[in-house]
């Protein structure tokens, strides 16, 4: 995939809900599947299942597609992380809205309180660290009250997301800091200067960290920590690009995912408190 490509699929208009017979039906509702008939065998499988939408995306023509994970799916979380096979997308007219009193109630036990994202471009080699790591954890889960996924370089869908009541954000990203490639650092940078921070921008495909948190303030989120698990890059693919990440960035993925799992543990415990 070229430049203009990448950036034509990143530029695509966002849609936060659609009406469905008089109805409006948001990202994060919960709604029933009606395929139409005489579709395949998993259309089958799917109907009448309860799902919550998890994007409606606009292709290039205008038309409106709602993306849905299955609620009782055992790998949701492979779902909110746009992994294959774990979301699926219906026209509006396959898709029944819930009265309103189930529309928005949710199965978890408990609304997540802390985001772990996943931060870089996979093609620009090492950048790729953050995917990689968040894709991994989605595979071994979070304790309820964390929510893991990949905003790759979509920095309007995290500041977006940072409104959901999140108390506190692990971004995964890489760090150069003049380290040897692979080492793995936590910093928690401090939020009274991220927030005093002059504003800038936020480009539709790509990714500053600061400026999406400073975005995130302004909108005023309600983040009380920020902590940033980073890892040195060997390489960001240079002028031509890279899909992959170098030897020590790979071995450096398993101890992120460990540090990771032990920031949100210790970040839940505090919370007990």
């Amino acid at each position: 995939m070229n430049e203009w490509e990448w950036q034509l699929l990143e530029d695509k208009t966002t849609v936060d809900h659609i009406m469905i017979d008089s109805v409006e039906v948001r990202v994060g509702d919960r709604v029933r599947l009606r395929p139409r008939p005489g579709g395949d065998v998993l259309d089958i499988a799917l109907a009448g299942q309860i799902a919550r939408v998890e994007s409606i995306e606009q292709d290039y023509e205008g038309k409106n597609h709602i993306c849905v994970v299955l609620e009782d799916d055992p790998g949701r979380d492979l779902g909110l992380l746009r992994q294959p096979g774990h979301r699926f997308f219906f026209e509006s007219a396959e898709v029944e809205p819930l009265p309103p009193d189930e529309a928005t109630s949710a199965k978890t036990l408990e609304q997540p309180c802390i985001l772990v994202a996943g931060i870089g471009n996979i093609f620009l080699g090492d950048d790729g660290f953050g995917v990689e790591v968040v894709r991994r954890l989605a595979t071994r889960g979070l304790p309820i009250g964390a929510r893991v996924a990949d905003f790759g370089i979509r920095g309007l869908d995290l500041a977006y997301a940072l409104q959901d009541g999140y108390e506190s954000v692990v971004l995964v990203d890489t760090y150069p800091h003049g380290q040897a490639p692979g080492t793995v650092s936590l910093i928690e940078p401090d939020l009274r200067e991220v927030e005093q921070g002059e504003q800038a921008a936020v480009e539709t495909h790509g990714m500053d960290p600061l400026k999406v948190l400073r975005l995130a303030a302004a909108m005023n989120g309600s983040l009380q920590k920020i902590l940033l698990v980073g890892c040195e890059p060997a390489s960001l693919g240079g002028d031509e690009g890279a899909i992959g990440l170098s030897k020590p960035v790979e071995a450096a993925v398993d101890e992120a995912v460990m540090l990771v799992t032990d920031v949100v543990n210790k970040l839940l415990q505090d919370r007990a408190l």
